[in-house]
């Protein structure tokens, strides 16, 4: 049932009736990400399996004054939770003001209660202001803000990176920009890389099934060295910036610098494209990944990572870095590849 507070606003759960609504009220946010748009619900339904918690806040004009979305996981190997929002690196409430902020935060913390869940994340941008609850800063998001050229781009990056960019195209590496068509080749290599670095990998529907959904949105580059995919990046793009929510390279072609060449080409097709953000994703400080995205000019914006428990509850550790899970990850790269791509997607639909 709606819930009205003293503020006069209304809070509800959305509705395939309200999606439009939902969906204005977000693009004109400042701090809107494509993961906050309602098509995500459904995609993740259907996808996962998963129960989704969209709620959003009406004034006395039955207007949208702010949302929250959320999805619930729950299983017996990684526990009953609800992030907003899991698998990307986005999420938290959009709204007017904070009361409104506050108001949908609580319902959600309420939706946790009644649902019995060990604890909510919210995936922010912006710190929040005197919060009662535990932060966790371990993240940052690296964002270039992209030159006018390609050109401006190799001056950026300097001359040792540009002669490692040039090593891959003496070794005869090609590579192809495009959307479905591609998919096979993105997956055997994200596949095969997700297996040796000891993750599951998801389904190739929930690829498919995003480009179903975001046609306009999404595309795919892979790199082709003797005649087979090596590297391979997943992109987004959302007004004016691209991200790279997945990206892949095998081992074996990291000794030609194959990563230089692939991310060249990307941001090189982000600039060409109109674009004028690129966001490598999340990295640890000073970790390799950070480095290594560092080195194209990137900057770390802060990842503010909230997390609700409820009163007497503890906060589980589902980090790859907690030493319970050192034994299942070194075990998960000694897999076949075919167990691990039939098993992946079981386990990882349950990850944040």
């Amino acid at each position: 049932m709606p819930e009205t507070n003293s503020l006069n606003i209304t809070i509800r759960l959305l509705d395939a009736e309200n999606t439009q609504l939902w969906d204005d009220y977000v693009s004109k946010h400042n701090n809107v990400s494509i993961y906050h748009l309602s098509a995500w619900k459904g995609l993740i339904e259907k996808t996962f399996n998963h129960k989704c918690y969209y709620f959003y806040a009406v004034n006395e004009h039955n207007e949208i004054c702010g949302v929250l979305p959320s999805v619930n996981l729950k299983s017996k190997l990684f526990g009953h939770y609800i992030v907003s929002m899991p698998f990307f690196n986005y999420g938290g409430v959009l709204a007017d003001n904070q009361e409104i902020t506050d108001s949908l935060n609580a319902r959600l913390q309420q939706q946790g209660s009644e649902s019995s869940v060990s604890h909510i994340q919210y995936r922010e941008q912006k710190e929040r202001k005197n919060s009662a609850i535990a932060v966790s800063t371990d993240k940052v998001n690296m964002v270039l803000t992209l030159p006018e050229s390609a050109d401006a781009l190799g001056k950026l990056i300097g001359s040792k990176r540009r002669s490692q960019i040039k090593r891959p195209i003496r070794e005869g590496v090609e590579h192809k920009i495009g959307g479905i068509e591609l998919l096979d080749d993105f997956y055997s290599v994200f596949c095969q890389n997700m297996r040796d670095l000891g993750t599951p990998v998801y389904s190739k529907s929930f690829f498919k099934n995003i480009f179903a959904t975001f046609s306009e949105n999404a595309s795919l580059v892979v790199v082709y060295w003797q005649g087979k995919p090596v590297s391979t990046g997943f992109l987004i793009r959302y007004k004016d910036r691209m991200e790279i929510p997945w990206a892949s390279t095998l081992s074996y072609a990291n000794r030609i610098s194959v990563n230089m060449y692939i991310y060249w080409q990307i941001l090189s097709h982000a600039i060409e494209s109109g674009c004028t953000e690129f966001d490598f994703g999340r990295s640890t400080i000073d970790a390799g990944t950070y480095k290594f995205k560092k080195q194209w000019g990137a900057e770390p914006q802060q990842c503010y990572w909230y997390h609700w428990v409820p009163e007497g509850g503890e906060l589980p550790n589902l980090s790859p870095s907690n030493a319970k899970f050192d034994l299942a990850i070194k075990m998960w790269k000694k897999l076949p590849l075919s167990v691990a791509n039939t098993l992946g997607p079981f386990l990882v639909k349950n990850l944040p």
